[in-house]
């Protein structure tokens, strides 16, 4: 990694969140770094379940990705956060050859660099993925017939007033509402939610998709914003 770059994040702009996922702590931390120093708000993951469990806590701008990860291969990664989430993924990769560079395209990557690499040119690509991600702005309030939820403030309103939503029904929504219109899996909500050793217990979800429901749908036997999708996900509907 070398260079000096330029300031990437505007001086009274929110800050771009930018989840760095790399097994290398040296890496991760120089990257942390530099990253911050350039005006970003920085996390870190070391391996991919947790990299997966950190994107649906708190939505990043642009996901940086090592493909060479100790659980699971980047491009199962990618794959798995391609059910959910949009986010532009930059791979950061020592693999050279052309087909691990297509495999992870194909796989939802958005771009791809090879180690070493310069930081002039690792802060150019961040700029370029980050121009395509609406700003923060537009994402804050998420509106549907019959509720607003406000991802900043972190509540729901009912024809303007508040829904009191416990922890986990909070957890729960706000993955759902961050991806209108896509299907979320149990097993991808179960993980993120309570971990990976729950990714078996549908159940959970029953329950607390139950509970929502009950909240803030008109008629929650006939839910209009939060689908079912029987024996594959659920789904939020604006």
């Amino acid at each position: 990694m070398s260079g000096n770059g330029a300031e990437a994040a505007g001086g009274g702009q929110a800050k771009a969140r930018i989840l760095v996922i790399d097994d290398d702590p040296h890496l991760l931390k120089a990257l942390r770094i530099t990253l911050t120093a350039h005006g970003y708000a920085v996390d870190t993951a070391v391996d991919g379940g947790s990299a997966l469990a950190a994107a649906s806590r708190q939505a990043p701008d642009v996901l940086v990705l090592d493909l060479g990860l100790p659980d699971m291969d980047g491009t199962d990664v990618l794959r798995d956060l391609r059910r959910w989430s949009t986010a532009p993924v930059l791979v950061l990769s020592a693999r050279h050859g052309s087909p691990d560079k297509v495999g992870a395209l194909d796989a939802g990557a958005d771009d791809y660099i090879t180690k070493p690499f310069g930081l002039d040119e690792l802060l150019a690509r961040l700029r370029a993925l980050l121009r395509r991600v609406p700003q923060a702005e537009s994402r804050a309030l998420v509106t549907s017939a019959g509720f607003t939820v406000d991802l900043a403030a972190r509540r729901v309103l009912q024809s303007g007033e508040p829904v009191r939503l416990t922890p986990t029904e909070w957890n729960i929504l706000e993955i759902l509402v961050r991806n209108p219109n896509r299907l979320i899996s149990q097993q991808q909500l179960l993980s993120d939610v309570w971990g990976p050793s729950y990714r078996k217990e549908a159940n959970y979800l029953r329950v607390y998709m139950a509970q929502l429901r009950r909240k803030l749908e008109e008629d929650p036997g006939n839910p209009r914003h939060l689908l079912t999708e029987a024996g594959v996900g659920y789904r939020f509907v604006p």
